[in-house]
């Protein structure tokens, strides 16, 4: 298996060095290791190249900023080519190096779901930025999942939301009919039980239409489309599977404005391929799009790219899919430098005592601005019951060569959500003979 070790690198990068540091020089240093799974080969290697190198290059800035009040980061990458069995290896080989893992970022909801199985054996704090099991926004059942910033019943709520607005109102949006276009996996099903219940509240028609990965085949899927013609498609893919999805509809004429993808359906290399083709084609956000211009993007390309240390192409640093990579970066640090608000500055954390920090993330709009988020990101607070912290989206839309944001802030129903996440979290509690955290537990 390929495994990239970039302890090296962030050892120059740390010291402001020129010359080579050697490992032994890190020995005696405070050292916070993060692995780093990630998919730069395979047919999803256009999006998760971007990602990885968002995540790298963040760990790179914090160290530039001298670490997290002085702990400095190392980290090794793994690449998993976006399979399950090849991301538990990675898992597997990388967790215990260095001291051992303090925080895994799985980068697939099906690592996710097998990951979830031996987190807390492990206790290593998953953090799943926008992915991953949407019930494990529960936190008194799952201890160690951290969906933060939204679940895929977030976005799928948004999007609806946004459809109603569109319509005039959320009445009229009965008699409808709605298809969901979804990745034939864990990942491309999570939406479906929040789409089912918004159909019945509503009474639109819901049609399912799986694509079997990676999704380079679906004329059958998109004839389905133009002879069933409804109202408005929603587009669950990732990777190659999106710009397919997008040439389809324009091949079969279906209007790409009536188009609406998830978060992971809606960056730079979903579209760029299409150009004009992809015009109005809408899709949620996890809270951030494309942001050029943002403090935390100035910041990286002043401190690291500018000065040819870098992870990646510098006209990538700021699109859709390289910011996600930083924002889920920047969590997974946040929760490691709360941790040590309780547990001693300057220390490094423990999966334990991060898990406690990523439970007790309090990022106000102050904070996140002065981190360089500011009209990035906007309030997370975290707590025992709630392993989200933020329920908020948009919905920007492609305009033939670039991302604009075309609503306000949406907030998803927690009416709707919150008894759904509890039913959900339930079964899997009773499946799993697990007993919920008590008030006295959330304290630990």
């Amino acid at each position: 298996m390929k495994v990239r070790n970039l302890l090296l690198s962030a050892a120059v990068l740390a010291t402001g060095a020129s010359s080579v540091v050697t490992t032994s020089a890190w020995a005696q240093a405070k050292e916070q290791y993060l692995p780093v799974l990630s998919y730069r080969t395979g047919p999803y290697a256009p999006n998760g190249t971007p990602t990885a190198n968002g995540i790298v290059d963040y760990y790179k800035l914090v160290n530039a900023r001298g670490g997290i009040n002085g702990v400095k980061l190392i980290f090794e990458e793994c690449e998993t080519g976006y399979d399950t069995a090849r991301s538990v290896e990675c898992y597997e080989r990388l967790k215990g190096k260095n001291g051992g893992a303090s925080l895994i970022h799985p980068w697939s909801t099906g690592a996710t779901f097998a990951l979830t199985e031996k987190a807390p054996t492990d206790k290593i704090p998953l953090i799943t930025t926008g992915y991953g099991r949407s019930e494990s926004a529960d936190g008194t059942v799952f201890k160690w999942n951290f969906p933060l910033l939204g679940t895929y019943w977030v976005a799928a709520d948004a999007i609806i939301q946004a459809i109603g607005k569109k319509e005039g109102g959320m009445d009229k949006l009965k008699g409808k009919k709605i298809a969901l276009v979804y990745h034939d996996s864990p990942f491309g099903k999570e939406p479906i039980p929040l789409l089912q219940e918004r159909s019945k509240m509503h009474g639109f028609d819901l049609q399912l239409l799986p694509v079997t990965a990676p999704g380079v085949e679906q004329k059958a899927t998109w004839l389905q489309i133009r002879q069933a013609k409804p109202d408005y498609t929603l587009l669950w893919g990732w990777g190659v599977m999106n710009s397919t999805a997008l040439k389809e509809a324009q091949a079969t004429g279906y209007p790409r404005e009536k188009m609406y993808g998830v978060w992971w359906s809606g960056a730079e290399p979903d579209v760029k391929d299409v150009g004009q083709g992809a015009k109005g084609y809408n899709a949620v956000t996890l809270q951030h799009g494309t942001d050029k211009n943002a403090p935390i993007v100035k910041e990286i390309l002043a401190k690291l790219h500018d000065k040819g240390q870098g992870t990646g192409p510098k006209e990538e640093v700021g699109e859709t899919l390289y910011l996600r990579g930083v924002v889920s970066a920047a969590m997974g640090i946040e929760g490691i430098r709360a941790a040590q608000e309780r547990f001693g500055k300057g220390k490094v954390m423990t999966g334990e005592q991060v898990r406690w920090g990523l439970e007790n993330l309090n990022l106000t709009q102050a904070k996140l601005d002065a981190l360089g988020f500011k009209n990035v990101l906007r309030p997370i607070s975290t707590s025992c019951a709630d392993h989200v912290g933020a329920g908020a989206a948009r919905i920007h839309t492609w305009n033939g060569s670039k991302w604009e944001f075309t609503t306000d802030w949406l907030e998803a129903d927690q009416q709707i959500i919150k008894p759904l996440v509890k039913a959900t979290a339930s079964k899997y509690a009773a499946e799993k003979k697990l007993t919920p955290r008590t008030p006295a537990d959330c304290q630990s």
